[in-house]
């Protein structure tokens, strides 16, 4: 079985930097070669999980203000011949209604991708994130997808603290890390319970997730991930004081 992973995707910036992006492509270089990802990332939103193209389109630069470099990056990744269809099979059967589209990867997933998978060799099909359901709900939807984990890798695509409204110079915020180290004892621990109620139990909640869209996607890769998963946290960290470079890998 492949591992589940969340992949702190980080500011759009992680895309020319070689120092972080050379964590992800250590951590990649220790997973099991994936036949495919299916990906779910914070910067696609829909009330269903509408699928994506599953061949490759114009990367979406959904970001602005960056170097004119950014926006002259590619990533030619593989078609995903058949997985779409397999992938909505799995979701019907789960009860979600679902869709399709040819909307191309946003830079939540082709940014770590990037330093990931820099051959561009593995095919990928992103997953829209139905953000406004429960957070059970979306535990669900990351049970449906477990069965691709035979030879596919499942990636959700978020933060664990994003605010950028106290982003500066300095060390982490106090708060941002009494939050994360709370996350990773209740991972630890395999304390679902209390993670579907972060928002009312986690110190500094409302602090580190002003906005739940960065965090949710978690919640499908713990899912997808079964029941008490080996935990491993290979990258960890902050930058610009509130935003979590912690990235986690299930089974």
């Amino acid at each position: 079985m492949m591992p589940v992973v969340f992949v702190a995707h980080g500011s759009p910036m992680l895309a020319l930097d070689r120092d972080k992006g050379a964590d992800l492509s250590r951590w990649a270089a220790q997973l099991p070669r994936p036949r495919a990802i299916v990906a779910i990332s914070a910067h696609w939103e829909d009330d269903r999980p509408l699928l994506g193209s599953d061949r490759q389109q114009d990367l979406i630069y959904d970001f602005g203000g960056f170097p004119p470099e950014m926006y002259r990056l590619q990533y030619r990744y593989p078609a995903a011949n058949g997985l779409r269809d397999r992938v909505a099979r799995l979701l019907r059967h789960a009860g979600w209604g679902t869709g399709r589209t040819d909307r191309g990867l946003d830079h939540g997933v082709w940014v770590p991708l990037l330093h990931m998978y820099p051959q561009a060799d593995v095919p990928v099909l992103q997953v829209a994130l139905p953000s406004r359901h429960t957070h059970r709900m979306l535990l669900s939807l990351g049970q449906a997808l477990a069965p691709l984990r035979q030879d596919m890798l499942i990636m959700a695509s978020g933060v664990l603290v994003h605010n950028f409204s106290f982003m500066g110079g300095g060390g982490p915020e106090p708060w941002a890390v009494a939050f994360e180290a709370w996350i990773i004892e209740k991972l630890q621990a395999w304390d679902l319970d209390a993670l579907v109620n972060y928002q009312v139990m986690a110190p500094g909640a409302g602090q580190a997730v002003p906005t739940p869209e960065h965090f949710v996607p978690l919640f499908v890769a713990l899912g997808a991930a079964g029941d008490d998963p080996a935990l491993g946290v290979p990258i960890r960290g902050f930058e610009l004081g509130s935003l979590s470079r912690t990235c986690l890998q299930f089974g």
